[in-house]
């Protein structure tokens, strides 16, 4: 699931006001009439349905000063609520036609300031204490057999249940999100049941186009040889950095990917090695420049000033996935981006490493149950740290002055399934030093998740 963005937090800095009427109740209410469901060996048509509650709370922490974009140092509540419908049909052989109505509200900690990788991955979504319905995806996925042996497709939300070929051609159209697609990962993917930091579920350092709730319209094509799969595609970026509204000229704007995986296996093991490469351009600011304007004009350096012109952002990542047993799989990931340029569509991280394990229940008999523990630790650029040395604020962290250390994140959580299709999480996260800020923090988050689907 993507991932994905954010803005327009900015006025809801005032006191958490909770939904009367917690979302699960509805959740559990909408369960109680669902009749149950057995797939067919290949279905025509199908409908999902999911629905997830994070509430979150960080204790007040030390910090020696704080600017206008810093973690509140004082204590926190959080919470975001999401609904997504998903609708598939299989309008001829071979085609597949996907529609992702979806409702969101949610309040982020500091208004979603103050961290390289946040503590949610499913605030992005949220715009404020109203609940709002937009189209999260609708799109076109045709796919061409091309031989090989064939590999079943289980009923999923945008997955239609059948088989494919495993040397096919599959080419996807229309509006949807570019994690969807690429940096995928069977244990560190999707914050309604797995990791929730940001750093974690996605390569850190991928600052794919998405609009202000990580999602873009675009193509994407991917072959699929036995062992091998290679997959491009071309994206539209935001108006400006993380806004809503994209720019519809994708031969101007846009974000390009390209990434090459190979499955394998290690001691009859599964696992997948993925090799992934990015490349923006839009209108973006670049540090230097915003700098240079500074010494020049004897202010404060502000990306605003300075955005103008075409800009190219690039980048690089890593991905590992390898199953130790039938209930343990791991997980790494490592990623890189030029950080010339400010962060468009992502987070306000240029470099990170992450690396973790998701362990099934099964050795003390709760099969559908799973624990994970994860790391991640994030960098910047020397021109993104002189930047916020300088008292130059991001999008996402600015604290007026700068004691530069690498961002350090680790998360774990225990995933209970409480009744048929119902979840319930506990998730702690530890950051060390925040915004990459050693005169800032350590940071402890708590979080509960609730989470429905069928």
């Amino acid at each position: 699931m993507p991932i994905l963005k954010h803005g327009g937090f900015r006025s809801f800095l005032t006191p958490v006001k909770f939904p009367l009427l917690p979302p699960v109740l509805i959740c559990g209410a909408l369960l109680a009439c669902q009749p149950s469901v057995h797939a067919a060996e290949t279905e025509d048509s199908n409908a999902k349905f999911q629905a997830t509650y994070v509430w979150q709370a960080k204790d007040a922490y030390s910090a020696d000063y704080s600017g206008a974009h810093s973690l509140s140092a004082e204590h926190e509540k959080s919470y975001s609520y999401t609904m997504t419908a998903a609708f598939g049909f299989r309008p001829w052989a071979g085609g597949e036609i996907y529609f992702d109505p979806e409702a969101a509200q949610g309040i982020p900690l500091s208004g979603l300031t103050g961290l390289g990788g946040f503590t949610n991955g499913e605030i992005a979504r949220t715009a404020g204490p109203r609940l709002n319905v937009y189209v999260a995806r609708l799109f076109l996925r045709q796919t061409w057999d091309m031989g090989g042996n064939s590999d079943a497709v289980e009923s999923d939300f945008n997955q239609l249940a059948g088989s494919v070929s495993q040397r096919r051609l599959v080419w996807t159209v229309g509006n949807l999100a570019v994690s969807d697609i690429f940096d995928n990962n069977a244990y560190n993917h999707d914050p309604r049941t797995q990791f929730l930091n940001w750093a974690i579920m996605n390569q850190g350092s991928f600052d794919y186009a998405a609009n202000a709730r990580g999602y873009s319209w675009g193509t994407a094509l991917e072959w699929y040889r036995d062992n091998w799969a290679l997959r491009g595609g071309r994206f539209i970026q935001p108006n400006l950095p993380n806004e809503s509204s994209l720019d519809s000229d994708i031969f101007e704007h846009y974000g390009d990917q390209i990434e090459i995986e190979h499955s394998h296996s290690i001691a009859n093991q599964p696992g997948k090695l993925r090799l992934l490469a990015f490349r923006n351009r839009a209108v973006m600011a670049r540090y230097q420049n915003a700098l240079a304007l500074a010494a020049a004009t004897g202010t404060t350096p502000d990306l605003n000033a300075v955005r103008n012109g075409n800009q190219i952002k690039y980048g690089f990542g890593l991905n590992l996935e390898q199953a130790i047993s039938d209930d343990i799989g791991v997980f790494a990931r490592a990623g890189w981006a030029d950080g010339n340029t400010e962060t468009y569509a992502f987070t306000e991280i240029d470099q990170s490493v992450s690396a973790g394990t998701l362990i099934k229940g099964t050795a003390w008999g709760r099969v559908d149950d799973n624990v994970g523990v994860a790391f991640a630790r994030n960098g910047l650029s020397a021109a993104h740290r002189d930047y916020l040395a300088a008292g130059g604020m991001g999008f996402f962290i600015g604290d007026g002055r700068l004691n530069y250390r690498p961002e350090t994140i680790v998360e774990s959580f225990y995933n209970l399934q409480a009744m048929k299709y119902a979840w319930l999480t506990l998730d702690w996260q530890y950051i060390r030093n925040p915004a990459y800020n050693a005169d800032r923090g350590p940071v402890n988050v708590a979080s509960v998740r609730l989470h429905t689907e069928f």
